[in-house]
């Protein structure tokens, strides 16, 4: 009887581009459940110490360090607006932070097409610069999470374990199929 290897198997070959690609969209998944599920009373509202950021400012400052990437990564990519922080609801920031998320999706892509996996303005490649953008949305969503219940309007426990369901968050990215 022959048995079936992860190379001739077509069911366990990985697909390394679209599993990176998958990776970030999960992330942004997780930016996108965080944000639904502040309350609006939380989305001003002051750190308790009365410096730092707001969760507006958190989400708005997540937004323009995308544009920031792309305006060094791709001279010709088409930069979505900046965000007000002081203006921007919820719903404005997730949809800023979709649109940029798009733009790196597409940045991602092409870094993924170059043999060399260079993104532009970023050491040493594609692979780590998914990696940043993963780690700084994570830490600015676990900043997020802490302000909310900091200023008594805490992420619903069913949410913020949801964060961590990247099984779950993946399939919704439509990437389960």
């Amino acid at each position: 009887m022959k048995t079936a290897t992860a190379a001739s198997s077509p069911a366990a070959a990985l697909d390394f581009k679209k599993s990176l690609l998958s990776a970030f969209a999960v992330n942004e998944r997780a930016n996108q459940l965080l944000l639904s599920n502040i309350d609006d009373k939380a989305w001003q509202a002051p750190p308790p110490s009365g410096k730092g950021r707001t969760i507006a400012d958190i989400a708005a400052h997540m937004h323009s360090v995308r544009l920031m990437w792309l305006t060094a990564a791709d001279k010709s990519a088409k930069i979505p607006a900046k965000l007000d922080p002081g203006k921007a609801t919820p719903a404005q920031a997730q949809a800023a932070l979709k649109a940029s998320a798009a733009a790196i999706e597409a940045l991602l892509a092409n870094a993924l097409e170059d043999p060399s996996g260079r993104v532009p303005s970023f050491k040493p490649d594609v692979v780590h610069f998914v990696g940043y953008l993963i780690a700084h949305d994570s830490h600015h969503r676990g900043q997020i999470c802490m302000l909310a219940r900091q200023v008594g309007h805490g992420v619903p426990a069913k949410a913020g374990f949801a964060l961590w369901e990247w099984g779950t968050l993946w399939r919704e990215c439509g990437s389960g199929k």
